[in-house]
């Protein structure tokens, strides 16, 4: 269990419409796209950069 790397939750909170399009396909390669959804991801520091990037449309909630 020490190896096992913790889970986020990850929401999108607010819509792409005025992003960049950087931040439109970060959040596309979240699996986001539309206000309300979720989804568990492993908490990787590749994650936690793509999170900086978007941390404005996004809530993160550790599990």
């Amino acid at each position: 269990m020490d190896n096992e790397m913790a889970q986020v939750k990850i929401t999108q909170v607010k819509s792409i419409i005025d992003s960049s399009k950087n931040q439109k396909l970060t959040i596309q390669a979240l699996g986001l796209g539309k206000i309300s959804k979720s989804v568990l991801v492993e908490n990787t520091p590749q994650i936690a950069g793509m999170l900086r990037k978007v941390q404005h449309l996004v809530e993160v909630k550790e599990l």
